[in-house]
């Protein structure tokens, strides 16, 4: 079988231009064309700039003619999210309260990373508006289906940069993380992404959840997100939380996990009822870590559900996302993100400043588990995608997205790094994945775990069937 341009890595489209094999007007022509086979299928894109898109791969071919190329990515497509700023192109957050008009005249600091190591910007992706819910639909760009079931959700927030990413429209995308907002949709897609140490990679302008958002990589691969992470970690002025990256990205990568202690928790000790397939396709990854050399036990971060500390911080800053919109606005907004508003705006400081010391206080005994152990492993989510259009399971009984997530947002609120790793698929095609955690700053060691799962074939799912429909 031809390999074809859109099935590479970041990692092998590099080489290839380096050989000369092919140039990255090619990788951009044929990423460009897949963009428009799949959008009208799973509707992942917001904007599509082909026009300066194959301007910027020229430019770059140029340099790699030269042997002279430019930083980390040069040639590589790239998608960002459609809440991140980009110049030149509309960020409109997928809401109809947000002016099209701009002017758009600055890039956020992860994609001025990106734009100063050579990537080229295909496209903006889809989100739910302004990013507030785990599955991607909202009022302006509609629902955002997953590669592998279109009948189902992609899962959100970064929900079109994971089908992207999964449908060969790229192989890089960034992607925001509040509350699981990359590796929700990493897990539902079958791909990898990675929620970053808090501040390694700064924001700008500040998110409405404050220190609980997070941006990083989403791609094929864990190598690809090291090098990916590398680029986008730079220092920022305007973001005045960035913490200095603790070293690189891609240090000790081919490491491996031969001796590293590593606890193992299939259901926050009994809190979360998770799904046979997704237990056993777990199950297996930890096994492999253990046949790898890794010291594995089954072990329970003291990890009481913090999810009322969260949705008050979450609600809290919706609120004030919304605050300067009058009655008429508020009308066009997603109904589930006015429901939150108004929960928001009846929370009061004392029991904002409440939820504060939750966080703080399931952040020190994260921090002592670590002293414990190197990484934790969970499931990423419990179940596998659902039916697209909704924020809950049909019969679940749930009212909110973060009963079905449970593994996911207490490590925003500890800002640690945290991967969502495919191990497989269940029953009906649907990805499986696993989460891969470790202590703050510690995001080189999550990347090097993950990184021997794909080297020993325990990562990875095949690719998704040609959309259809």
């Amino acid at each position: 079988m031809t390999t074809r341009l859109t099935d590479l890595t970041a990692h092998r489209l590099l080489a290839g231009y380096r050989t000369g094999d092919f140039s990255p007007v090619d990788a951009i022509r044929a990423a460009l064309e897949r963009v428009e086979t799949i959008q009208p299928h799973v509707n992942a894109f917001t904007h599509i700039d082909a026009e300066g898109a194959l301007a910027e791969a020229e430019d770059s071919a140029a340099r790699w003619r030269r042997g002279e190329p430019r930083g980390l990515l040069d040639g590589v497509p790239v998608t960002v999210k459609d809440l991140l700023l980009q110049r030149g192109a509309p960020a409109l957050r997928g809401s109809r309260t947000v002016r099209p008009e701009g002017p758009w005249t600055e890039d956020a600091p992860s994609v001025a990373g990106l734009r100063a190591n050579g990537a080229v910007f295909l496209a903006r992706t889809t989100t739910p508006e302004f990013g507030w819910k785990g599955v991607t639909d909202s009022p302006l760009q509609g629902v955002t289906r997953n590669p592998y079931d279109l009948s189902r959700t992609s899962g959100g927030s970064s929900g079109g940069g994971a089908a992207a990413v999964a449908l060969g429209a790229g192989p890089l995308s960034i992607g925001t993380d509040g509350g699981g907002s990359i590796r929700i949709p990493a897990a539902f897609c079958g791909i990898f992404g990675l929620k970053p140490t808090y501040g390694r990679v700064p924001m700008y302008p500040s998110s409405p959840f404050g220190t609980l958002a997070h941006v990083g990589p989403m791609t094929r691969d864990a190598a690809d997100a090291a090098l990916m992470l590398d680029a986008m970690s730079g220092p920022d002025w305007r973001d005045w939380s960035q913490s200095a990256p603790a070293g690189s990205a891609r240090s000790g990568l081919e490491d491996g996990v031969k001796g590293l202690r590593i606890a193992y928790s299939p259901t926050l000790g009994g809190q979360v009822a998770v799904r046979p397939a997704v237990a056993a396709a777990v199950r297996r990854l930890v096994e492999t870590l253990a046949g790898l050399g890794a010291y594995v036990e089954e072990a329970d971060p003291d990890l009481a559900d913090p999810v009322e500390a969260f949705h008050t911080l979450w609600f809290s800053g919706a609120a004030r996302l919304v605050q300067h919109l009058g009655p008429r606005q508020r009308e066009l907004l997603d109904p589930g993100l006015r429901e939150i508003c108004a929960e928001g705006a009846r929370r009061s400081a004392l029991e904002y400043l409440a939820a504060v010391d939750t966080r703080m206080a399931l952040g020190r005994r994260m921090g002592r588990f670590h002293t414990a152990y190197d990484l934790l492993v969970t499931p990423a989510l419990p179940i596998t995608a659902f039916e697209a259009g909704r924020e809950t399971p049909a019969g679940s009984g749930l009212r909110r997205w973060t009963g079905w997530t449970p593994f996911t947002y207490p490590f925003n609120l500890t800002q640690q790094p945290a991967a969502s790793v495919p191990c497989g698929l269940d029953g009906d095609g649907l990805p499986v994945a696993a989460q891969l955690v470790a202590a703050r700053h510690a995001d080189a060691l999550v990347l090097r775990a993950a990184h021997a799962l794909y080297t020993a074939g325990a990562a990875g799912v095949p690719a998704p069937p040609e959309p259809a429909g």
